[in-house]
């Protein structure tokens, strides 16, 4: 047996200095760099950012400045001014006059010139001749007012994917609905998933996806965050950016509050209540995917690309900037007071209330009560051609002492995560809209002292806002 030569000490040394060298002289920058490399962002863009060929430069400019936006949903071209009109109206005019059986070439041949302007001003060779013949051909079918309104983003789509070299997917071969137009999220995620794994970077037109059968189907208006949202989660991107035409979210409303601050993280609970109360910069569907997969949602501003934007996360150590995140409110509401002596101790009381509603497909709001009195907040275009049925369901369920109804109300959601570690919200709330001598109709706090809910009049609406603004965030009192 031969006898093992040992190996010299200085070839050890030699290798392990070798090995101390590869690691050392790995700068921190270089680190950073690759680190980026590996990281993987979805980028949507929403159709005020894609309205022209000078916008479609400007998010260029943006994907090519990461080599992480590995993954494009674009929507239709929006409006270039004000008189404009979006493309995806102009497709549901053009298709009205389709099933009309009315000459709807001229509707199509607009729609086309506005593509080729966006082609031309890219300086591309592309042609969307035949795409058009085909869409001229299935709206003479009558393929649907979703199949429509899909095209617009079906076409962006194209002129994306050829602008910046990257693969074109169609929406409808990996989004799915059952065949009830139910969206599918299982399903897709397989099936998204394995067809991205093939490609380093794509263009998937959002707001569409297609039934088994072919028939393509559509996510509500805006539902290309929907999109941005599922590709996001079929990838496990690292991030999710929405980009619009504002740099985030907004403490309040800016058509009330003059230049309100901005919100630089967010929480989904907390985005879930502000949109729910009007707050609209994304669709609130658009957050489901996301959440669960733990995958942060950056809003951005297409023409202020260097703006942080808002950052949404499932939940942060950060602090506000201010005790309350945002305010927001809707108006229109009807008040449904309810009285009945010992209605604490009828056990299926509430139960029997809510069933007179439920009876006439009406959903409540807010549901307020005491020991005696029960309150049921209803929006009052639903309510108002069924009040009397209600009321009279009310009576024979319930059986209550007095029905009374207040109508013209408005409501405020005060909402912020520091809300539960600060003394006094709720005292600093009523002494607000009292110096602005506004009358509160009903105060709510949620369990997870999350949010305050506030009615108000109508007319007191504007006034509350701007007052809960100032005292949380102005003076900061």
């Amino acid at each position: 047996m031969k006898k093992l030569v040992p190996i010299k000490k200085t070839l050890w040394y030699n290798l392990g200095q070798m090995l101390f060298n590869v690691v050392t002289c790995t700068s921190k920058e270089s680190l950073e760099r690759n680190y980026e490399k590996e990281m993987t962002k979805v980028v949507k863009f929403g159709g005020s950012s894609l309205a022209s060929a000078q916008q479609f430069v400007k998010v260029g400019n943006i994907i090519r400045s990461d080599e992480a936006r590995k993954y494009v949903v674009p929507s239709a071209p929006g409006k270039r001014n004000s008189k404009d009109t979006k493309v995806t109206d102009m497709l549901y005019q053009c298709y009205a006059l389709a099933e009309e059986e009315k000459d709807f070439s001229a509707a199509l041949k607009k729609i086309q010139e506005r593509y080729n302007s966006i082609i031309n001003g890219l300086n591309l060779t592309l042609s969307l001749d035949e795409q058009f013949k085909v869409i001229a051909e299935n709206f003479k079918k009558k393929a649907g007012s979703d199949y429509a309104a899909s095209r617009g983003e079906f076409l962006n789509g194209i002129i994306m994917a050829e602008y910046l070299g990257y693969e074109f997917i169609d929406a409808a071969e990996v989004i799915v609905f059952d065949e009830d137009g139910e969206f599918e999220a299982e399903k897709t995620n397989k099936i998204l998933s394995e067809r991205l794994k093939k490609c380093e970077r794509a263009v998937v037109p959002g707001f569409y996806g297609a039934k088994e059968d072919g028939t393509v189907k559509t996510f509500s208006r805006g539902g290309s965050d929907i999109t941005g949202s599922i590709v996001a989660k079929a990838v496990h991107a690292d991030m999710y950016e929405n980009w619009t035409d504002v740099s985030g979210f907004l403490v309040a409303d800016p058509r009330i509050i003059e230049n309100p601050e901005s919100i630089k993280v967010i929480t989904y609970r907390e985005l879930r209540e502000l949109s729910y109360m009007g707050a609209t910069v994304l669709h609130e569907d658009a957050v489901f995917p996301v959440r669960k997969e733990g995958i942060p949602i950056n809003i951005r501003n297409t023409n202020a690309p260097d703006d942080e934007g808002t950052l949404i996360v499932e939940s942060t150590c950060r602090q506000s900037a201010y005790t309350i995140t945002g305010i927001a409110g809707k108006k229109g509401f009807v008040a449904v007071n309810i009285e009945k002596d010992m209605m604490n101790s009828e056990v299926g009381f509430g139960r029997k209330v809510l069933a007179a509603f439920e009876e006439q497909g009406i959903s409540f709001e807010h549901v307020p009560s005491g020991i005696d009195t029960m309150t049921i907040f209803v929006h009052q275009e639903e309510f108002e051609g069924k009040e009397q049925e209600v009321l009279a369901a009310i009576h024979r369920l319930a059986k209550p002492d007095s029905i009374e109804i207040e109508s013209n109300l408005g409501l405020i959601a005060v909402v912020g995560r520091g809300m539960k570690s600060t003394r006094g919200t709720a005292g600093r709330i009523f002494s607000a809209l009292a110096h602005a001598n506004v009358n509160v109709k009903m105060i709510d706090q949620g369990s997870s002292e999350l949010n305050v809910i506030i009615g108000v009049r109508n007319e007191d609406f504007e006034a509350a806002i701007k007052a809960i603004y100032d005292i949380f965030v102005v003076t900061q009192i």
